[in-house]
């Protein structure tokens, strides 16, 4: 979920679960459903990324290089919001009428290392979790793993034959769907020793707000020799929504 955030910080509303009510009797008083009602604190954070283009080097590359150096600086300011998403989906989100109530991911919706890497159980009991908690199955559930935990499906031993066509295909980059999860590989995710903390999700468990979207501009520098100067910048926060959308899968990673 992404939404736009005005100002260095803002709260963004939180409707929980109700339940209908039967009805009785004929003309009866009207239901009345007291809807749980919560928000989240989100604070920007400012990144920045800035590079000199020397006169010199325009002329030997033949080719105007502006274009690629400030591809290179939307890649970087990518990897940051990368960053702070990874941070807030297993980190300590606020909550309550001023923001300052803290709430950590709970231990139930963590699954512990057990000494293997990531395994075809392991994906199974992070769907069952997010099914017992009752979370939308048409809304976009997403598994986040570096490129050695799709390596290790290869390897599990309880893989059926058709599992393994699928994990196969997944490795080689023709399918990105497996288990009701559409998976991202990066390789940014916390470890911690030889502990992984890949994650699973549900599309709006997360919060991305932006308070300034990615931005960039070339201009000489008189202080430089009047050389190109590219910069980029962006603005942005994120914070768990919903603890019972986000699961956190340790996974035994030695290379």
């Amino acid at each position: 979920r992404v939404e736009p955030l005005v100002g260095r910080e803002g709260f963004f509303d939180q409707i929980g679960a109700t339940e209908a009510q039967k009805r009785t009797t004929r003309h009866g008083q009207s239901p009345i459903v007291s809807t749980p009602h919560g928000r989240r604190r989100v604070a920007g954070e400012d990144f920045e990324w800035g590079d000199l283009i020397d006169g010199q080097d325009r002329v030997r590359m033949l080719i105007d290089p502006a274009s690629a150096y400030l591809q290179s600086a939307m890649f970087a300011l990518g990897r940051s919001i990368d960053d702070v998403l990874i941070k807030a989906a297993s980190g300590t989100a606020f909550t309550g009428e001023t923001g300052t109530t803290p709430v950590a991911l709970p231990a139930g919706q963590k699954i512990a290392v057990a000494a293997s890497g990531l395994t075809v159980a392991k994906l199974r009991t992070a769907k069952r979790m997010l099914d017992e908690k009752e979370v939308d199955p048409e809304e976009p559930r997403y598994f986040a793993c570096t490129a050695e935990q799709i390596d290790n499906l290869l390897g599990d031993t309880t893989v059926t034959s058709s599992d393994f066509n699928t994990v196969k295909a997944l490795v080689e980059g023709n399918v990105d769907t497996y288990m009701g999860f559409k998976f991202v590989r990066t390789e940014r995710l916390t470890k911690t020793g030889n502990d992984r903390f890949c994650l699973a999700y549900a599309q709006s468990g997360l919060f991305l707000a932006i308070n300034k979207d990615i931005q960039g501009q070339i201009a000489p520098r008189a202080d430089k020799s009047f050389a190109m100067y590219a910069y980029a910048c962006l603005t942005c926060g994120a914070t768990r929504m919903e603890e019972e959308k986000v699961v956190e899968v340790a996974c035994l990673e030695t290379s």
